[in-house]
């Protein structure tokens, strides 16, 4: 232990004495090319990713300067990816489920391998197996949440379903528990305090990761105008933050990233925010939830669009009305909402951005890997997508979200409804209601509630 914190002491003073020497090179616009620091030899290396762009790419930008051929790269790859996003839109909410899956898991990858390349000369016993079993762990925790509270009806019909949602949390925890033993019974003398690093590595990548795609999960459930619009505002603010940096940028906007630029920042933020006044819906395919159907056995986006998406008219205030000479404007309540969501995304969503910046700065890396040509890996596009996507849930609980019948009415019918229901019976003046029918006590409950809510 006594060599390790010798080591940790000298690795800590020579990263800093690194950082207080690159610190005086910074300060290059947007959209210049920037030499790569050398690894700082107090850490141990990570190895650098290769340039993976396409060959055909390579050879049709072969006589252009290092500048412009990232601006090919990654304009081609940009629209590439953009038309990968408008597909995935089409098939559905259920598609786009298993892609924020896939995109959890892949960013996940790339920040335990960073970890581990880090690491990897002291042989710490079962990091890579245990990272992965806690990632399982959490993901059954939270979808197991996410399906009994969401598909209800399906849940309570098939047996095997009824008793996993009724233990859920109870399977979870000891899945959790068998790790944490198992991470205990892992620990190897003159490794400790490393492991316990690698062991709050994962827990925090964790945090980051995996419980934000839970939210997005949440906010796609809500409706896939919910996940569509704050993804798309994200997309715009990087678009036109790199197209106003790379043409006009000229004073470096944070120490973290060079290459952002104020120029870059202030075209993006009135970019976004244009975008959002013109986002429009067209079907209900995107406002309405994403219910189970247990008559169609199916899933289900289809209802009756509520006033949020519906046209009305909003009085201008003297000092506009003077101006564009109208008294009123009509526009859909939800273009207002998606003002502040772009609004987010251009001023706080860059922040998601410079903590991972910071990040990287920090393992003397430029990108999280090479997984898209020009654009790093999954986890440099998704740095700002995370911390709007927890926004945009906090907004919708704050100010969207009403009362749902439907869910009420659920659970009051479950097989833990019949105490809610006499209780329901006991505070309406001692009538109980007749468990013994269920159609009456849904009836009831139903004309209760509409009374009190509706």
């Amino acid at each position: 232990m006594t060599e390790l914190r010798h080591r940790g002491t000298t690795e800590n003073d020579l990263y800093q004495q690194s950082e207080d020497k690159g610190s005086e090179n910074e300060g290059k616009a947007e959209g210049v090319s920037e030499s790569e620091t050398k690894p700082d030899t107090g850490l141990p290396e990570v190895p650098v990713p290769a340039d993976d762009t396409p060959e055909v790419l390579n050879k049709a930008l072969s006589g252009l300067s290092s500048r412009w051929k990232n601006w090919w790269v990654r304009g081609i790859l940009t629209l590439a990816m953009i038309s990968f996003f408008f597909i995935i839109i089409y098939l559905g909410p259920m598609v786009l489920m298993l892609i924020v899956l896939c995109v959890q898991i892949k960013c996940f990858q790339e920040i335990i391998h960073i970890g581990y390349s880090v690491y990897h000369s002291y042989h710490l016993p079962w990091f890579r197996t245990l990272s992965w079993y806690f990632l399982l762990c959490v993901n059954y925790f939270f979808y197991g949440e996410t399906v009994t509270d969401y598909f209800f009806n399906l849940v309570q019909r098939e047996e095997p379903l009824r008793i996993l949602s009724k233990y859920h949390r109870l399977i979870s925890f000891a899945l959790y528990l068998t790790g944490f033993c198992m991470f205990v019974l892992s620990l190897v003398k003159k490794h400790y305090r490393l492991q316990f690093y690698m062991f709050g590595w994962t827990h925090v990548t964790l945090l980051i990761v995996v419980t934000q795609s839970h939210l997005i999960i949440h906010n796609l459930f809500e409706g896939m105008i919910w996940f569509i619009v704050p993804i798309s505002c994200v997309i715009c603010n990087d678009i036109m933050a790199y197209m106003f940096g790379f043409f006009f940028g000229r004073t470096p906007l944070i120490k973290l990233s060079p290459k952002k630029t104020w120029e870059g920042f202030i075209g993006g933020f009135f970019s976004t925010v244009v975008f959002g006044i013109l986002v429009r819906h067209g079907y209900s395919f995107f406002v309405c939830p994403v219910e189970f159907n247990s008559d169609h056995n199916s899933f289900e986006v289809d209802c009756v669009p509520s006033d949020l998406f519906q046209l009305q008219d909003y009085a201008l205030p003297a000092t506009l009305e003077s101006l564009t000479g109208w008294p009123t404007v009509r526009l859909y309540p939800f273009q207002i909402h998606s003002i502040s969501l772009s609004a987010f995304a251009s001023l706080m969503g860059p922040f998601g951005g410079f903590f991972a910046s910071g990040f990287k700065r920090a393992f003397k890396i430029k990108d999280f890997a090479n997984t898209i040509p020009g654009h790093g890996g999954i986890m440099d596009r998704f740095d700002c997508q995370y911390l709007m996507a927890t926004f945009v849930n906090v907004y919708i609980a704050s100010f969207i979200r009403g009362p749902n019948p439907a869910k009420v009415v659920q659970q009051l019918l479950g097989p833990h409804g019949q105490p809610q229901v006499t209780l329901l019976g006991t505070q309406r003046g001692g009538q109980r209601l007749a468990p013994e029918s269920p159609g009456g006590v849904g009836e009831e409950v139903w004309c209760s509630y509409e009374q009190e809510h509706i």
